[in-house]
């Protein structure tokens, strides 16, 4: 597998991840009436940004 084919597999990933989480979030907002908690947001955030650095090296 390429270093490129590696990249694409990588970022994948991460946006399946993400997707979960955020549908996992955006269920329970507007199904159960429960706001996310703060930890988790920032997580959710950290785990954009590393897919971010991921997408954007060389």
């Amino acid at each position: 597998m390429t270093d490129i084919e590696l990249k694409k597999e990588n970022v994948k990933m991460h946006l399946k991840d993400l997707r979960q989480n955020l549908k996992k979030m955006q269920l329970e907002v507007t199904e159960e009436l429960i706001l996310p908690k703060p930890d988790d947001v920032k997580e959710l955030m950290n785990k954009m940004d590393k897919l971010l650095k991921l997408i954007e090296s060389k």
